[in-house]
């Protein structure tokens, strides 16, 4: 049988095909003598011999086993320590191993890409069988590849555990590739690692306050560039802060002009179970008394992240109730979307026209292309029914008729909805959307929130990469003028985020002249999701650095 690759420092003797799923080669070293390890003198004296068996790649369809017959030979040196050793094949063995290098390698190759249980599986596929433990302990056992020092780096955090623990990602912006994994986000960490790489000139990160010291101490020199994508969130969640005080005072304006103009739509939701209802009214009680006990400790003068760890509460939803002077009750649920919204206008008309037989409007729009059954045509017509129906009962709800836009106020999205549509451009936003931005609006502080929002959000928008000096000047011009009207909008989320990126304002302002961004650095941390979720519990720091780091 003739072997497809050669065996290095090895004769091949025969080989043996014991069955169709494993083939045995027989083989010994070359040369009639060998050095000791020690002293480094040549013996041709043999002690003994005996055979290893280590595995090797697989021929076609085949697990192969190498029989080497090994030679033990004496060390004639009287002042060697050493009495008697073993030959080895350096370039095909470790000692004491159980397979070759190269397959060796193809195994944590294998490792890296699919981890321990799922490269386990795919190894005995291909022939090249090993447990899941030693696919591991073979990644485990890989030196860290020597790189070429990084000149922009990208960093961000990573959930180790979601909510308990955090580490950070390094990211080297020109090769696209992961440098590191740290065991923190912490300014000391980060500092530690930079200080260890002096030709660092850009670090692209987020607004972290504890990232921007850790570049500050560990990389005083290098350029600090905030990133765009954050800066936007950033400017949406201000907006959100202060929607969540505002909302209150914002559902109670009046219709905006032109409202009634808008295609129509359902105005409600389906009608809800008596025990959806008893389960929403509790659920608002526990969270009313929750809302008046952090009122009570934030006016005692306990910090918020004090107050969060007492209650067992999230700093976000602390910030959001301290903030906020009157309880943000949960809003009124709203018509989610259905397989008969489009054909509401006819259900509306037909309707109006005096049909209230929900079997024969459900046939007419079946024609007219409506796919589902007749359950939701029949709740539809429930909630808008004139007349007592055959039964004798009377109408489930008279009093809504056949309204089909109720006051705008009502149709208030929730803040988290309402502030994306602040931050748009107008131009982007579609009928119904622009209506609701318009109604907003009538309030004055709300005016003007939803102009710095878009100000602001074209600012970040129009910074390119080729911007000439003059352009950059004129874009951190831009930026002080938004941060100072900012400061006096009478919004106090928008006011706190100004002086923020007042605070942080060369990072900012690199942001809208410089090309880099941790964008790349978001990307990386989908990937490593999806390895951590792959690992079956098997995740920690040292196997992740090194599927990471070895796979790019």
């Amino acid at each position: 049988m003739h072997i497809p690759f050669a065996i290095p420092e090895c004769r091949i003797e025969r080989v043996v095909e014991q069955d169709p799923d494993r083939i045995v080669i027989q083989m010994r070293r070359r040369g009639t003598s060998s050095r000791c390890p020690d002293c480094n003198r040549a013996s041709r004296s043999v002690h003994s011999r005996y055979h290893r068996h280590p595995a090797d790649l697989p021929l076609s369809a085949s697990q192969t086993v190498l029989r080497i017959e090994v030679r033990r030979f004496y060390c004639c040196n009287p002042s060697c320590h050493r009495r008697t050793f073993v030959e080895s094949p350096s370039e095909l063995l470790s000692p004491r191993a159980r397979r070759t290098r190269r397959l060796a390698e193809a195994q944590w190759r294998v490792g890296i890409v699919c981890g321990g249980a799922g490269g386990a599986r795919l190894l005995k596929h291909l022939r090249m069988p090993a447990s899941r433990a030693t696919v591991l302990r073979l990644i485990r056992a890989l030196p860290m590849a020597d790189a070429p020092s990084p000149i922009h780096v990208g960093v961000d955090d990573w959930a180790m555990r979601k909510g308990c623990r955090y580490g950070t990602i390094v990211v080297d912006l020109d090769r696209h590739r992961v440098i590191d994994l740290l065991p923190d986000r912490t300014a000391t960490t980060l500092a530690g690692w930079l200080e260890r790489r002096p030709d660092i000139r850009v670090v692209a990160r987020d607004r972290a306050s504890e990232y921007a010291r850790g570049v500050s101490l560990g990389a005083p020199r290098a350029l600090q560039v905030a990133d765009r994508w954050h800066l936007l969130a950033n400017m949406r969640q201000a907006v959100e802060r202060w929607l969540h005080g505002a909302h209150a005072q914002l559902r109670g304006l009046t219709p905006a002009p032109g409202s009634a103009d808008l295609p129509p739509r359902r105005d409600h939701a389906f009608p809800r179970s008596t025990p959806e209802l008893d389960a929403g009214a509790e659920s608002r009680t526990r969270w009313r008394a929750i809302y008046d006990e952090v009122r009570r400790r934030r006016a005692g003068g306990e910090t918020l992240l004090g107050i969060a760890r007492a209650m067992g509460l999230a700093r976000a939803t602390v910030r959001k109730y301290a903030a906020t002077d009157i309880f943000p009750a949960r809003l009124p649920h709203g018509a989610g979307p259905s397989l008969h919204d489009v054909h509401v206008g006819y259900l509306v008309r037909r309707i109006g026209e005096g049909c209230e037989n929900a079997m024969s409007l459900w046939r007419e729009i079946r024609e007219r292309g409506y796919p589902g059954t007749s359950r939701q045509v029949h709740r539809f017509v429930a909630g808008r029914r004139t007349k007592p129906i055959r039964s004798g009962r009377k109408p489930r709800n008279e009093t809504v008729g056949m309204a089909e836009r109720p006051a705008a106020g009502s149709l208030l999205p929730t803040a988290r909805q309402l502030a994306w549509l602040l931050v748009q451009p107008t131009m982007a936003l579609d009928a119904a959307a622009a209506a609701v931005v318009t109604h907003v609006e009538q309030d004055e502080t709300a005016k003007a929130v939803a102009g710095l929002a878009r100000r602001f959000t074209a600012l970040v928008r129009a910074s390119g990469v080729n911007k000439t000096a003059t352009e950059g000047r004129a874009s951190a011009a831009d930026l002080d003028r938004w941060i100072a009207e900012a400061r006096a909008c009478g919004a106090p989320a928008i006011a706190t985020f100004a002086s923020g990126l007042d605070g942080d304002a060369a990072a900012v302002r690199a942001a809208l002249t410089e090309p880099w961004s941790s964008g790349q650095a978001e990307g990386q941390i989908n990937r490593l999701k999806l390895i951590k979720r792959q690992s079956y519990g098997r995740a920690g720091l040292d196997l992740l650095q090194r599927r990471m780091v070895l796979a790019t």
